[in-house]
């Protein structure tokens, strides 16, 4: 059976996140409709990464079998065609090798938050962005985030129901940078824990309002304890960006 690789983009805002739940409407749930509606088949979707309820996507991956080998530009018109009304479209589909998996095969996935540092509401980027009305200091938030990059137990910025075997991960990168009214954290690791880049953004809030020092930042890794966490960031500034094979 041809196996295609997908690259999608949604809005997550009504979505109970990726992962097919029970009676929810969920990202995975409304792609794999699509797929049965185009090929006739009940046919698994598997994607890259489980992102949460509100989180959004910009580059996604998922792959699927096909029992039919079909052009892949059919296939992507088909499905995003399919997938109306709701906020998701196929932006891609390539043909890939049978040992291809969109999640185990990748090597890294790369993440965006944004933050609209602003007093005035959000009209046009409700719901996909977070506004904190206080000025906050980028570059602060930026040379803070760099003691966090490397091989550490990541428990403090870890959800409690998080399933993963262990805490400790790698961050590659974890970039703060304001253009305008905008503060982009850009992220980069092989895995993420659950939560972990939301947390992570938290605690670079509390940086930016000069209520922590990078050191105190520091200090919260170590602690590898979950109460020495800042607040959790809102799912709705969070962006799956694009993942690497």
């Amino acid at each position: 059976m041809p196996r295609y690789k997908l690259t999608i983009e949604y809005d997550g805002t009504a979505f109970a996140g990726w992962q097919v739940q029970a009676a929810l409407p969920t990202v995975q749930g409304v792609l794999m409709e699509a797929v049965e509606r185009f090929t006739g088949t009940r046919t698994h979707v598997a994607g890259a990464g489980r992102t949460d309820a509100g989180v959004h996507a910009t580059g996604q991956v998922a792959h699927m079998d096909l029992a039919r080998d079909w052009r892949t530009d059919v296939v992507r018109d088909a499905l995003t065609a399919h997938l109306r009304p709701h906020p998701v479209a196929v932006l891609a589909a390539e043909r890939v090798g049978d040992d291809f998996d969109a999640r185990f095969s990748a090597t890294k996935r790369h993440y965006l938050y944004r933050i609209v540092n602003r007093r005035p509401d959000l009209a046009l980027e409700r719901d996909r962005a977070w506004r904190i009305a206080q000025k906050l200091d980028a570059q602060a938030m930026h040379v803070a985030a760099q003691r966090l990059l490397g091989k550490h137990d990541f428990t403090t910025f870890r959800a409690a129901e998080c399933q993963a075997a262990s805490p400790v991960k790698t961050l590659d990168q974890l970039d703060v940078a304001r253009i305008g009214d905008e503060i982009r954290v850009t992220t980069s690791a092989r895995s993420f824990l659950h939560h972990q880049v939301r947390s992570m953004v938290g605690s670079l809030l509390r940086v930016g309002e000069g209520r922590w020092s990078a050191d105190d930042l520091a200090d919260a890794l170590a602690a590898c304890d979950r109460r020495r966490c800042g607040p959790m960031a809102p799912a709705a500034g969070l962006y799956l960006a694009a993942v690497s094979y």
